[in-house]
């Protein structure tokens, strides 16, 4: 590996922790989706910015881009607060609006200089490395990476210091507002991190790849654990991996680093999605499984404990009789009775089925649960 493959995924890694800390709230709080309204509407911030400094390179950049973001937040609240629509068709209309901005003064008065639609989408991985600051004749690395070193640490202290906070706000903002934590402060602050974070890896890694680190490791996280510090964790892991992933997936494919890494998010989700242990779909069908022929069985053994005694008990309690009670086609009849006599819960003798003291069992606490 060549120093210059270590410090794109390094760049990538750094992206990935950044975008992975302030997504976990995001998704927490049902808004994932404002993670691509915000990586988008900064464009027409970046753009003016650039109009007035005349450089690529001004903090103002940051500060302009940011504050459209901001605005963009706003202003899908002032629609939603309307009661006519729907975040997400506030979302809908918001992000564009500003985005077709952007891209007009771009083509417009901007048509000289790297700042084209193809980088805002994509970004370029590959020459972040060849952007780098030097101190006093020193060379001391890209200068994404200290970019984004600078926003992983502003994003990890923000939510170490407001974590309780966020807690709160994100599951019950009533809750946190009758504590005087103000979840409105907290709601803005976490979006600025979310534009910050936008703008911070715009230039590298393009508004695409932002919006699937900030979305995908955390959606994925959710569905391993239900506990938050262990969701963060899981999400910074999981962008981390998808960044490596993706880097030697476009290495292999010789495409885009950013649309593969994008694509290996997807991956990874889709993965976790079949394989997670108890909310994945693999693990929901097993469980319906179980339930399916549970339910069967607690079904045979009221049906039997309710005949016992009974003169119909002859006719009742026979395999051929549960096709024609329960409408069971003969091949699960069959199935259920095997399957209940492996449990312990049924005998046959003489052509009948009786229950056992298990059977008993089991039929007199299904009654009551039912």
């Amino acid at each position: 590996m060549t120093s210059v493959q270590f410090e794109i995924q390094l760049i990538a890694i750094l992206v990935a922790v950044a975008c992975a800390i302030p997504g976990v709230f995001l998704v927490l709080r049902k808004m994932a989706m404002m993670s691509d309204a915000i990586s988008h509407s900064i464009l027409p911030g970046l753009v003016i910015a650039f109009f007035l400094t005349g450089t690529l390179n001004s903090p103002l950049l940051i500060v302009g881009a940011t504050a459209t973001g901001l605005l963009t937040v706003l202003l899908v609240e002032s629609i939603s607060k309307t009661r006519l629509l729907k975040e997400d068709a506030a979302i809908g209309l918001a992000f564009p609006v500003f985005f077709s901005i952007g891209v007009i003064l771009i083509a417009r008065f901007a048509g000289d200089i790297h700042l084209d639609v193809d980088s805002v989408l994509l970004g370029e991985l590959a020459f972040a490395p060849f952007n780098r600051v030097s101190l006093f004749g020193r060379d001391l690395g890209p200068a994404a990476m200290w970019t984004m070193i600078v926003v992983v640490v502003i994003n990890a202290a923000f939510v170490a210091v407001f974590y309780k906070e966020l807690k709160i706000a994100s599951f019950d903002s009533g809750l946190a507002a009758a504590l005087g934590f103000v979840p409105a402060g907290i709601h803005y602050g976490l979006m600025t991190l979310v534009s910050a974070t936008a703008v911070a890896a715009f230039d590298a890694v393009g508004s695409i790849l932002v919006v699937a680190l900030i979305v995908g490791p955390p959606a994925t996280a959710y569905l391993l654990t239900n506990r938050l510090s262990v969701m963060i964790g899981l999400s910074i892991l999981l962008g981390m991996l998808s960044a490596i992933l993706g880097y030697w997936f476009a290495h292999w494919l010789d495409a885009s680093i950013a649309g593969a890494m994008a694509t290996m998010v997807g991956v990874v989700f889709v993965i976790v999605l079949f394989l997670a242990p108890g909310r994945g779909v693999a693990a929901v069908w097993r469980r319906r499984y179980r339930q399916k022929w549970t339910f069967a069985e607690k079904m045979l053994a009221i049906h039997l404990h309710h005949h016992e005694g009974m003169v119909d008990e002859a006719r009742e309690n026979r395999t051929a009789h549960l096709q024609e009670h329960f409408s069971w086609d003969a091949r699960f009849a069959g199935s259920v009775v095997e399957r209940a006599k492996d449990d312990g819960f049924v005998t046959e003798g003489g052509g009948l089925l009786n229950l056992t003291e298990a059977g008993r069992a089991l039929a007199r606490e299904a009654i009551v649960q039912a």
